[in-house]
């Protein structure tokens, strides 16, 4: 019947809108005349819950109180055996007669809570309140609860069975341990069950409800004498026992109300959850008990002619909701559309042309975020790429030349000119060379550009000076490294070097109103035409100069900070021949969050 009615809801999902009209006008059609049942059926199941729920709460309170006060009985007579302090010699040889009265005398006051006491020694010598009928008729299932005692070291019960001295009986078991923590035995008790069966049924049974107590593994704690008439028993056995495929079915059944066959028609089952011991307690009621309350529900028919009109009405409104909302939806969908990565898919439960619209919607979505994450994926790989190629052109022949000046002083004997040559080319290199980030304070970057300009007056002198006027906050701003050292480079050698007279360099820092800042470098040297100015921004291909310390250029500074900041940020140059060359760089403020180095103001960068 599933799998039909599966089939059937696959084919009404695949057919078209205008099939989907038709039978659905038909379908509501035809339920209403079904609308009667479907309420008797609502209402009847309402008021066996209410009302088997009501009793089982009541009694299953009740009566999980009697078996509690029940095992706690025996175990507290067990465990006023268990720990005497006299356990030692009571269970050494040669005292059986002291242990099998004090058995006895355990027997007189168990005020009928168990049939039967046994102590197992560690060495199997069994004794009894019955040392007698024991010696004769003996007990076999001594030896398992003897087991089961070795695999737990608190008090168990075990599943019920038949014993030679207490019939049907549940075994209670206590482990004895002597005062040095070493087990000496264990002692048992074979609880009542019959007694504890007439004492529940006083409290359950009446002439439309019965009951049973099963065990976690499915075996019947309860012993009626007579079987009543509500449940299946086997046939010519005794003592009465549940037929197996019945108890198979109650465990089968959830905690709560649930129908079940029984010996002469149908039952309402309330299962209670199971007790400390994994016993569960199931209170059965006759269904025709039920009968009686739903007399009241046949008033209900007088409306069912309104309720047919009215139903009529709110399923015309609710066939248009159910044609028309997925379209709205998937338009106010599609209406939102703004950020891609962020937007939600829609759920598509449909196979008609909505749902294949919605299908196709969604795989648009999923299509156009996977392109924007390879894109995004693509731009860090690149510019990761770009960053470490650029970081890695040290030009060799700086350092060669550098190497050659400070041979050329120290024959000179010049020392305090070789060491602070030394001392700068050595910072400059641990500066560039430092992988372990690729952002600088601007303070840094100034201090780096200090060294580079000390290494470059060794070599030209006074051909030039390099001067910095920097207000103080903006020497904490985070920068890429080497942003500044390749636009200074390119005012040494191509606008100050071919002068005959001294130039200065000049940069300058500021922070705008904006929230940006603004490094601007001028030189005053040979300076740029138009034409000039435009082939620093086209990649020429040639071969960068052998005097330079790395090999990125000024274009490459700019796509730099175009790649990390945006297109709104990079480079500006302005130039008049023979007046210099002013470069501007703007980039976002961001505070260095570790702090920088002592702050200082404009002066010459000299060594």
């Amino acid at each position: 019947m599933i799998a039909r009615m599966s089939l059937l809801s696959r084919w009404l999902r695949q057919r078209g809108l205008a099939v989907r009209q038709f039978l659905f006008l038909f379908l509501v059609t035809s339920l209403l005349f079904v609308l009667l049942g479907w309420i008797n059926w609502i209402e009847s199941k309402k008021l066996w819950e209410e009302q088997a729920a009501s009793d089982a709460q009541a009694l299953a309170g009740r009566t999980n109180q009697l078996i509690d006060a029940y095992l706690d009985n025996v175990q507290n007579l067990l465990l006023l055996l268990a720990t005497r302090e006299d356990r030692e010699q009571l269970l050494a040889d040669g005292n059986e007669t002291w242990a099998t009265q004090a058995l006895e005398n355990l027997e007189r006051t168990r005020n009928a809570v168990a049939r039967s006491f046994f102590i197992v020694r560690q060495d199997g010598k069994v004794y009894s309140n019955s040392q007698v009928f024991y010696d004769i008729m003996g007990n076999p299932h001594l030896e398992k609860l003897y087991e089961l005692s070795q695999a737990q070291y608190g008090a168990i019960n075990s599943e019920p069975y038949w014993s030679p001295l207490s019939g049907q009986s549940v075994g209670y078991v206590q482990p004895i341990y002597g005062k040095t923590g070493q087990k000496l035995g264990i002692a048992v008790a074979e609880i009542d069950l019959q007694l504890l069966t007439q004492q529940i049924a006083q409290l359950l049974l009446s002439k439309n409800q019965s009951f049973a107590i099963v065990t976690k593994k499915n075996n019947v704690i309860t012993s009626l004498q007579i079987p009543d008439r509500l449940l299946p028993y086997e046939p010519g056995v005794y003592p009465p026992q549940l037929q197996s495929g019945f108890v198979r079915k109650l465990s089968e059944l959830p905690a709560g109300v649930s129908p079940i066959d029984g010996a002469i028609g149908p039952l309402v089952a309330v299962k209670t959850s199971p007790n400390r011991l994994g016993w569960s307690l199931y209170l059965f009621i006759e269904q025709q008990y039920f009968d009686q309350h739903l007399l009241k529900l046949y008033e209900k028919f007088r409306y069912i002619a309104l309720i047919w009109i009215s139903l009529l009405l709110i399923s015309t409104y609710l066939m248009s909701r159910y044609f028309t909302s997925p379209v709205r939806k998937l338009a106010a969908k599609m209406d939102r559309v703004r950020d891609v990565e962020v937007l939600s898919p829609l759920n598509v439960n449909r196979e008609d042309e909505i749902g294949r619209l919605a299908h196709s919607y969604n795989e648009l979505l999923e299509r156009i975020q996977q392109l924007l994450q390879e894109t995004k994926n693509a731009e860090r790989r690149k510019k990761e790429y770009e960053l470490k190629m650029l970081q890695s052109q040290i030009a060799p022949h700086f350092l060669y030349n550098t190497l050659a000046c400070v041979s050329s002083l120290a024959r000179q004997r010049k020392t305090d000119e070789v060491r602070d040559t030394i001392k700068s080319l050595v910072g400059l290199l641990s500066f560039s060379f430092d992988k372990s980030t690729e952002f600088v304070t601007l303070a840094e970057e100034l201090e780096g550009l200090n060294r580079y300009a000390q290494i470059q007056q060794i070599r030209y002198g006074d051909k030039f000076r390099l001067l910095a006027d920097v207000e103080p906050a903006a020497l904490e701003a985070r920068m890429l490294k080497l942003t500044l050292q390749p636009l200074v480079e390119n005012s040494i050698f191509h606008g100050l070097a071919p002068r005959k007279a001294p130039g200065t360099i000049l940069v300058r820092g500021r922070i705008t109103a904006r929230g940006t800042l603004r490094l601007t470098i001028r030189d005053t040297g040979i300076g740029m035409d138009a034409a000039q100015i435009r082939r620093v921004w086209e990649p020429d291909g040639r071969p960068r100069s052998r005097q330079r310390f790395t090999g990125i250029g000024v274009k490459n500074v700019h796509e730099r900070i175009r790649l990390y900041y945006g297109e709104r940020y990079g480079l500006r140059i302005a130039s008049r021949p023979g007046i210099g060359t002013v470069v501007r760089i703007e980039m976002p403020f961001e505070p260095m969050p570790e702090g920088v180095r002592e702050a200082f103001g404009p002066m010459p960068l000299d060594s």
